[in-house]
């Protein structure tokens, strides 16, 4: 405390707690803002001489210059470009020998292996067409197991695979090139899998179950794409044993947050992930693009829109991730082989994991963060309540005292002592921060909801704006309250009691993800591990500082002679700044019963003659009076006693609570905004991000409420006209442009037998008949619009209508179209002498997918014809729900497939067959397509609804 001649730069007044607090809020989000949408340029860190970024760049634009689904021709072109790839990469190895000897890398052409699963009532029969790279290791070590790095090279019908899964093949072309010299080479065995089939349920990670090298790796790195650009996150991780290896990566990034996601069902689509870890017993890492999804499955997911520096950020995380699972000499991945050749029994413990600005890696035991969890909720009220006893006996605990107590002063001779009435006000701004708490995220509230009533995807492109909106919003509602109450009933405990609260809530929040921990497996709370870290040692500050109190006895014995030196000393100051009451605030307190605040004569008079007396009787302690009298310089109308208060160690405080928690708060609100403003477009829920952005905008400005009514009218100010701004701009804007286009879903239906063809398109119910009424060939059509057939597709309409026939396979031009349709399925049923059985057979022209549907559900099959399908005991080829539709996939073309079925109840077997067709790099075989492509509004993009672009249906009875 400075005495009359000056302040300190930082003393809990307006002026200071304003600048410093908005300087600490404005640098940190904008650091984040800037790192979250940055990607690291390659150009300033380190490459190894065997890394060619060109090189990767050259190779993932030949990889793309054509969509490649499985069923497709350009699919087999991308397999045999990539065996030369690997080939020459390989006789171009730079170590010992020109070429790379084949006792230290060799190649799988997998061209045999064949695999059937099921899953709630479906079965896939798959024929794989995997790349394997077998990378051998030191001798020493080939008995530990080895790496498996993953990547697939097919795309989905409507991609080219840029980022899904391109960037992750070429990745793994040059980790091969990296390891196959002898400066790099592992310890370990590495197994590079390009793997071809995942878009259509991660068929060619299970086929690789077949291979026998399959039974080689212990651990495993997934390279995946479920964005189009951006940096590859962490998705998840199998344990913590792993995932320390990733922590070298020079740009980590990614919370575990998302691998909470996963597990608790809340992300749709999975990845190879699944089957590495769930069917094959392997640990290991996810590592993916995740934004934005608007491009995810589109043609915009190509090199237009990824850069060489996100093929560097995943590969740069690849190097350093497979180079210490390669040279790990430990033997904690070994486990044993159960009986169902899956590896059990191998360890691991769940982790925590989060990065920090993209630059740094934290990774500790969920069982660590657990125990610490545990002792915090312990300790952590023991050491308040102790501190609190201390107070107590001390008599320096102020708080909670809503006393008025009566104190006798010198009035004179003539007078005497006279008694004086005095409030302790030790109960002011009690229950203050619960109700603003509440009024305030309820205001909220109702703008979330308007939004959502209004605009509901506004968030799909304007992300940032909402965050605008609602952090401004909830910030002026607070400051607002805390700033009327402060005027009204000022007092020095609102931070204290502030920090309070914010104890018992972050401690019940605590409670429940130590529950999770302990009972879910679930890390995705350590955040509030540290929220709760925070506001306990800020609150122990604000304990401990009212330590330097005059005991509440000795204060209220002084409180005339110091209360008459602070009204000398002060009576010249400037009062202009809010911090003084005004004349008419002071002629209303007249009529009130005397406080702490009170002059201790009601008459001016009066007041100067017990100065006078008071200064003859003590001339000769002036100066010890005046020390004194410094402590007392409390602010504006609160307590006098708060002036003995430091006036420094809100600093402290805001220190403590602030900048952890706006760097993790705001990481994981920006990474969930990321994942999840675009999912209304799949038919998820439109509220789930505006929820997420609410609640991440309060946990990032309650740190500061303890502070926010010492801030000057300034930043409120400014921020409503960024609310006023924002909430007009998030209720009037229109939701898509040309970086954020809205993801439609095309299918078109063949009935082979009628001739009739169905074009069927579905999106968002509130923008779907914008899009239909665009193209020309619906127009004088029957549109059909009804809810989707799958499920859990909210706010989402399937419309169809009778559109341009496809030509997807090769026909005579004089034969129309529709006379066409029976040469583009051979199907032929028949049932044998026994009641419930039969054989199907069934192939499709130009096409090598094709799917049978069966009413009642099959209780048993068998793939007759190729022979020899494979039966994995790890895979049942029927679940408990029957067969209710069996997909099968060939590798190769128009050979199909004869099929043994059998069903459990008396009678026939009703059933529909349908081969898919994909491959749409003629424009000409899929008109209908290439009109939606052509004619559709610019703020909308296509992607596939199912399996094939254009389905032909037949019906069979048995």
């Amino acid at each position: 405390m400075v005495g009359r001649g000056g302040r300190l730069p930082f003393a809990y007044r307006r002026g200071p707690v304003t600048i410093f607090s908005a300087i600490i809020y404005i640098s940190l989000l904008t650091a984040l803002l800037v790192i979250h949408n940055t990607v690291p340029s390659a150009h300033n860190d380190y490459i190894p001489e065997e890394i060619s970024l060109d090189e990767a760049w050259h190779d993932l634009q030949r990889l793309t210059k054509s969509f490649h689904p499985y069923n497709s021709h350009a699919n087999d072109d991308v397999r045999n470009w990539l065996l030369l790839r690997i080939e020459e990469i390989l006789g171009n190895g730079k170590g010992p020998s020109a070429r790379v000897s084949e006792d230290f890398a060799t190649v799988e052409n997998d061209l045999s292996s064949n695999v059937t699963s099921s899953s709630q009532g479906l079965s896939v029969y798959f024929e794989g067409t995997n790349i394997m790279v077998h990378v051998k290791g030191t001798p020493e070590f080939s008995h530990l197991g080895a790496v498996l790095v993953n990547a697939h090279y097919d795309s989905v019908s409507t991609g080219y695979g840029a980022t899904d899964d391109g960037v992750g093949v070429v990745s793994i072309l040059q980790l091969i090139k990296y390891f196959t010299t002898g400066k790099h080479r592992p310890r370990r065995d590495i197994i590079f899998l390009l793997n071809n089939g995942e878009e259509d349920f991660l068929n060619g990670a299970r086929v690789f179950m077949q291979h026998p090298i399959s039974s080689l790796p212990r651990t495993f790195l997934n390279l995946e794409g479920a964005g189009a650009g951006g940096r590859a996150v962490l998705f998840r991780s199998t344990d913590t044993e792993v995932t320390k290896f990733y922590k070298a990566a020079g740009h980590p990034y990614g919370s575990v947050l998302t691998g909470d996601g996963f597990q608790m069902g809340l992300v749709r689509s999975q990845t190879d992930y699944v089957v590495f870890n769930g069917d094959l017993g392997l640990r290991g890492l996810d590592v993916a693009f995740l934004e934005p999804r608007a491009r995810y499955h589109t043609s915009e997911d190509s090199t237009r829109y990824t850069s060489i520096d996100s093929v560097w950020h995943m590969l740069s995380a690849a190097i350093a991730t497979v180079e210490g699972l390669a040279l790990d000499k430990s033997e904690e991945y070994q486990g044993r082989v159960s009986n169902d050749k899956r590896i059990v029994d191998n360890g691991g413990s769940r982790a925590v994991w989060f990065d920090m600005f993209g630059q740094a890696f934290a990774l500790f035991k969920l069982r660590t963060m657990f125990i610490i969890s545990i002792l915090l909720l312990v300790l952590a009220p023991l050491f308040l309540i102790i501190l609190t006893v201390v107070l107590v006996r001390q008599d320096k605990w102020y708080l909670f005292d809503g006393r008025v107590v009566t104190i006798n002063y010198d009035a004179g001779p003539d007078e005497g002592q006279l008694p004086q009435k005095y409030k302790m006000k030790g109960l002011y701004g009690l229950w203050r921060f619960p109700v603003t708490t509440i009024v305030s995220v309820g205001l909220l509230a109702g703008f979330v909801q308007l939004t959502i009533r209004v605009n509901p995807l506004i968030v799909y492109c304007s992300p940032y704006v909402v965050w605008s909106e609602f952090l401004s919003l909830f910030f002026i509602f607070f400051w607002f309250l805390y700033r009327s109450a402060d005027f009204t009933r000022p007092s020095a405990l609102v931070r204290v009691y502030s920090l309070i609260w914010l104890f018992i809530l972050s401690w019940v929040g605590l409670v429940l993800v130590t529950v999770s921990e302990n009972n879910y497996q679930l890390a995705g709370g350590y955040f509030i591990l540290f929220y709760f870290t925070s506001i306990f040692v800020a609150t122990a500050i604000s304990f401990l500082e009212m330590l330097v109190l005059m005991k509440k006895r000795v204060y209220l014995e002084d409180l005339p002679r110091l209360r008459w030196w602070h009204k000398q000393n002060h009576k010249d100051d400037d009062e202009s700044d809010d911090t003084r009451p005004s004349s008419h605030n002071r002629q209303a307190e007249d009529n009130q019963d005397a406080t702490e605040s009170s002059a201790l004569l009601q008459s001016s008079t009066s007041f100067q003659g017990y100065g006078s007396r008071r200064r003859s009787r003590d001339e000769g302690n002036a100066e010890e009076l005046e020390k004194e009298e410094g402590k007392f310089d409390y602010f504006g109308e609160e307590q006098h006693w708060s002036g003995m208060l430091p006036k420094w160690t809100w600093v402290l405080q805001i220190l403590v609570l602030a900048p952890i928690n706006i760097i993790l708060v705001g990481q994981i609100g920006l990474l969930i905004t990321s994942a999840l403003r675009q999912t209304p477009a799949d038919g998820s829920s439109v509220a789930a991000a505006y929820v997420v952005i609410a609640a991440f905008s309060i946990l990032i400005v309650l740190p500061l409420t303890p502070f926010i009514h010492r801030f000057t009218y300034h930043i409120p100010t400014l921020l409503l006209a960024v609310a006023v701004g924002t909430a007009l701009y998030n209720q009037l804007a229109f939701p898509f442009d040309q970086g954020n286009r809205l993801k439609v879903f095309f299918r078109q239906d063949l009935d082979l037998d009628t001739g009739v063809n169905r074009v069927s398109i579905t999106g968002r119910s509130d923008y779907i008949h914008s899009v239909i009424d665009s193209l020309p060939s619906s127009r004088s059509m029957q549109v059909t619009c009804n809810p989707p057939p799958q499920e859990n597709r909210y706010g989402l309409l399937d419309c169809s209508w009778q559109g341009l026939p496809p030509a997807v396979v090769p026909r005579d031009p004089s034969v129309l179209p529709e006379k066409s349709y029976i040469d583009y399925m051979h199907l032929d049923v028949v049932r044998s002498n026994l009641s419930s059985e039969g054989t199907i057979t069934i192939s499709g022209n130009n096409s090598r997918a094709c799917k049978l549907f069966f009413d009642p559900p099959l209780s048993d099959f068998k793939i007759v014809d190729p022979p020899n399908a494979a039966e994995d005991p790890r895979f049942k080829p029927v679940g408990p729900d029957g067969v209710k539709e069996l997909r099968m996939w060939s590798r190769e073309w128009e050979r199909g497939w004869k099929v043994w079925v059998k069903w459990g109840k008396e009678g026939g077997l009703d059933g529909r067959a349908v081969c898919a067709w994909s491959d749409q790099n003629d424009p000409e075989a899929i008109p209908a397509l290439t009109e939606v492509r052509r004619y559709a509004p610019h703020w909308v993009t296509v992607s596939k609804t199912t399996d094939g672009l254009v389905e032909g249906l037949k019906r069979f009875k048995m």
